[in-house]
């Protein structure tokens, strides 16, 4: 991949990969118990779970992300000990404006500096995305926020990647997609687009990304590997 000419924009996954997922029910741990950590994980399963569902069934059963991820909620709560409606609403409100991760504003800010355009591409509602971004302080960073709301339809259906190519006018293959999730990172290089995988945690490699994607540990690796020729390490 590294004869490929730099990349003319940047598009980025956003639960996960620019947004702390977990933020919100570690705001509530005490509250929550020792549970917590696994409670958040399965909420976070059960809501990516419920978007592919949602999408395989057809248009006529779509539901914003906001509902899918409350159901997802009762069912996380439900699993460990049962729900209450103030704690779905209190960690409903704190999913809305979960925290960037440390890394993702300087990230933003370098690739900016370097004249690559970015975006958020996401599951996320319009409103979902526009409340966090906003908590954040990530809009000055980002030239586009699409959402899935567009297509209603949610990732991995092309429709939804299709959505870059369209807000930055460029091909795929000059767009670099950038994600945490090993899934979203996989169909987004069967897309075409030039694709980074974040590995935070350092988890085993899934769908053989290290021969599809470059492969990085946090998003401050970024601007080396997307940086145009003769300003860094060589593209994806």
């Amino acid at each position: 991949m590294n004869d490929r000419p730099a990349a003319e924009a940047v598009v980025f996954d956003a639960y996960g990969t620019l947004f702390d997922v977990h933020a919100a029910m570690a705001r509530h741990a005490r509250r929550l118990g020792e549970a917590w950590a696994a409670t958040s994980a399965l909420w976070r399963q059960k809501q990516l779970e419920y978007t592919w569902v949602t999408s395989l069934t057809g248009p006529e059963h779509w539901r914003d992300f906001e509902a899918l991820t409350r159901e997802a909620l009762f069912t996380a709560l439900n699993w460990n000990g049962g729900a209450s409606l103030e704690m779905v609403d209190r960690l409903m409100a704190a999913w809305r404006t979960l925290p960037a991760f440390p890394d993702a504003a300087d990230a933003l800010a370098e690739l900016r500096a370097r004249g690559l355009p970015t975006a958020i591409l996401s599951n996320g509602s319009r409103a979902m995305l526009a409340d966090a971004v906003k908590a954040a302080g990530l809009g000055a960073l980002l030239d586009h926020v699409l959402s899935v709301d567009a297509v209603r339809a949610y990732k991995p259906d092309p429709r939804v990647y299709r959505l870059a190519e369209d807000a930055f006018g460029l091909h795929a293959s000059r767009i670099a997609f950038v994600s945490s999730n090993a899934w979203d990172a996989q169909a987004a290089a069967a897309y075409g687009f030039r694709t980074v995988w974040v590995n935070r945690i350092g988890q085993p490699t899934e769908f053989a990304l290290h021969q599809v994607a470059a492969v990085a540990g946090d998003l401050a690796a970024l601007p080396g590997l997307l940086a145009p020729a003769g300003e860094g390490a060589p593209a994806p």
